[in-house]
C-alpha cells in the first residue's frame, strides 16, 4: 500500500465489553442506541460490513461486504479519548488516569489559582452545556474561571472570549497542563470558550486539547522515522502533542474533516491520513442526542459513498473507533464498549471476518506490516488476512480496465 486513510468516527461503540460493570456501563451500545432512529440511513457501511461484525445484530447483515471486518476489544483501563488513541497506535495503558468525582482537591485548586491570578469556580463533573449555563453569568461578572471536569480524567476550563481572550485562555491551559503532573496527571486539560448572553450561551469550535505526552514511541513514530509522511487530522495533533506527525491539520467540525480527508486523497503522498471526526461524540453522544448522532452517521455515510472511488489502486481506508458514547444511555459519558474495524481497498479482499480481537492496537501492528516498517509495538497485524496475493491484486485490476 502507497497510503493508508485512517478515520476515527469518534465514540461509535458497538457494544458494551465484557468488563463494562466495572465502569457501570453494562448494557450500553452506541450503534444499537441509534439504531432505532428513524433518521439512520447508512447503506454504505452496511454494504461494507458494518452489521456483519461479531455482536451487531441490528438488522439484515450483508450477503457480499466488500471489506474485512471485526470488533475491536479495548486492553487498556479506561474509555477515554486518549486511551483510546494511544491503543489504536500501538501502546497499552494498563492503569487508568486519574478522575475526579468528587472535584479537584483543594492543592490542586491552590496551584491554579496562585497561577492565574483569578478565582475557580465549579469544580466539579458537569456537562459541558450545563456548566456555561449554570456559572456563565457569574463568570461574566467577576471574571472567575469555571474549572470542570467528567467521568473522563480531564480538566475543562470554560471562558467567554469576550472576558478571557483565546491566547490567554490556551496559556491558561498550558499553565494547568505543567501543574496537574506525577499523581494528578490527567489524560487532557481542554479549553473551552464559549459566546453568548445570560440564557443564549453557546460553546465555540476553539476548543483546543493539551494532551499528555505518549510515554513511549507508537506505529507514527515508527512511520515518520521511515520517512513516511504522517497527516493528523482534527484532534489528533492535540493527542499525540504533535509527536510522530509530519502536518497537523485541526478541524472545525466533522464536515471540515471530511473536507480535509478529499483534499489529501487528492494528493500524492506516501503514507498514513490519520483523522478523527469528533461531532458523533461532542454534539450527539455527550448530550443524548440520539436522532443527531444518527442524522450526523447517515451524513457520513453518503460522504463515504463518494469518497471510496476516489481512493486508488495502492490505497487502503481504515474505520475504527475510539470508545462508546451511547446517547440513549444513562448520563452523558463515555461507555466501555467494543468498535468496530472496517478495512477495505482494491488491493485488499472482501467479506473476510476477522472476528473478535483483543486489542486496538491490532490496527497498529497492521499499519507496520502494510508499510513493511520493522518495529516492535503491541497488537497482532490481520494484514496477512485481509491483503489480496500479487497476482490476485493485477487480475483484479485488469478486470476492472477492461470494464471500466
Amino acid at each position: 500500500m502507497q497510503r493508508v486513510f485512517m478515520i476515527v468516527l469518534d465514540s461509535l461503540g458497538i457494544g458494551a465489553l465484557p468488563d463494562a460493570h466495572l465502569y457501570g456501563d453494562e448494557g450500553s451500545n452506541t450503534l444499537g442506541g441509534i439504531s432505532g432512529s428513524d433518521k439512520l440511513h447508512i447503506p454504505t457501511l452496511r454494504g461494507l460490513g458494518l452489521y456483519n461484525i461479531d455482536g451487531v445484530e441490528l438488522g439484515p447483515k450483508s450477503p457480499d461486504p466488500t471489506a474485512c471486518f471485526a470488533r475491536l476489544a479495548q486492553k487498556s483501563a479506561g474509555k477515554d479519548t486518549i486511551t483510546g488513541h494511544w491503543e489504536i497506535a500501538g501502546i497499552i495503558s494498563p492503569d487508568p488516569m486519574p478522575t475526579y468525582p468528587g472535584g479537584f482537591p483543594q492543592d490542586v485548586i491552590t496551584a491554579l489559582e496562585s497561577a492565574w491570578g483569578r478565582k475557580i469556580i465549579c469544580n466539579r463533573p458537569y456537562s459541558g452545556t450545563e456548566v456555561i449555563a449554570d456559572f456563565g453569568e457569574r463568570h461574566l461578572a467577576t471574571g472567575d474561571l469555571i474549572v470542570y471536569t467528567s467521568a473522563d480524567s480531564v480538566l475543562q476550563i470554560a471562558a467567554h472570549e469576550e472576558i478571557v481572550p483565546l491566547p490567554l485562555l490556551y496559556e491558561y491551559c498550558k499553565t494547568a497542563r505543567e501543574i496537574m503532573s506525577g499523581k494528578h496527571a490527567v489524560g487532557r486539560v481542554i479549553a473551552r470558550p464559549f459566546v453568548g448572553e445570560p440564557g443564549n450561551f453557546s460553546r465555540t469550535a476553539n476548543r483546543h486539547d493539551y494532551s499528555l505526552s505518549p510515554p513511549g514511541p507508537t506505529v507514527l513514530d515508527s512511520l515518520l522515522q521511515k520517512g513516511l509522511d504522517v497527516i493528523g487530522i482534527g484532534k489528533i495533533g492535540d493527542i499525540f502533542v504533535g509527536r510522530g506527525i509530519a502536518q497537523s491539520f485541526p478541524s472545525k467540525s466533522n464536515a471540515d474533516g471530511m473536507r480535509l480527508l478529499e483534499h489529501f486523497a487528492a494528493q500524492d503522498f506516501s503514507g498514513l491520513c490519520f483523522a478523527n471526526l469528533v461531532d458523533f461524540d461532542m454534539l450527539f453522544g455527550h448530550r443524548n442526542d440520539i436522532d443527531g448522532y444518527a442524522a450526523a452517521l447517515s451524513q457520513f455515510d453518503a460522504w463515504l459513498a463518494s469518497f471510496i472511488p476516489k481512493l486508488g489502486r495502492e490505497d487502503m481506508l481504515i474505520l475504527t473507533a475510539d470508545h462508546g458514547c451511547d446517547p440513549s444511555f444513562k448520563g452523558t459519558d463515555h461507555t466501555r464498549e467494543y468498535v468496530p474495524l472496517i478495512a477495505c481497498g482494491q488491493g485488499l479482499r472482501t467479506g473476510i471476518n476477522l472476528g473478535t480481537r483483543e486489542s486496538f492496537a491490532d490496527i497498529a501492528a497492521t499499519l507496520l506490516d502494510v508499510f513493511e516498517v520493522g518495529a516492535e509495538i503491541s497488537g497482532q497485524s490481520f494484514w496477512q488476512d485481509c491483503k489480496l496475493q500479487w497476482l490476485d491484486r493485477r487480475l483484479r485490476w485488469f478486470l476492472d480496465d477492461r470494464i471500466y
